[in-house]
């Protein structure tokens, strides 16, 4: 079994695609049980609206800097999940 992992989903409310995806995030967690996510808004945050503004949502690994950038499915957070060894 893997360790619990955490991801960071940047989203801000009433964005619909954040929704979507952190939908496809509860999906992959009946997949892998151990796989556990924060949301940051990043209205509250002057920095984090300058870097995402447009982006959101993005997915990172906690810790990690590579990205999953909107538009993504769930081959594509997968196979993120694959390449980050989060999951085998």
């Amino acid at each position: 079994m893997m360790d619990e992992v955490t991801l960071i989903l940047y989203s801000t409310e009433g964005c619909h695609l954040c929704e979507d995806a952190e939908a496809l995030l509860y999906a992959a967690q009946a997949q892998y049980s151990p796989l556990r996510w924060t949301v940051v808004d990043i209205a509250d945050d002057d920095a984090l609206f300058e870097q995402y503004g447009w982006l959101i949502p993005v997915l990172q690994a906690e810790g990690g800097t590579d990205e999953l950038r909107w538009p993504f499915d769930k081959p594509a957070l997968d196979g993120y999940l694959r390449d980050a060894g989060i999951v085998p």
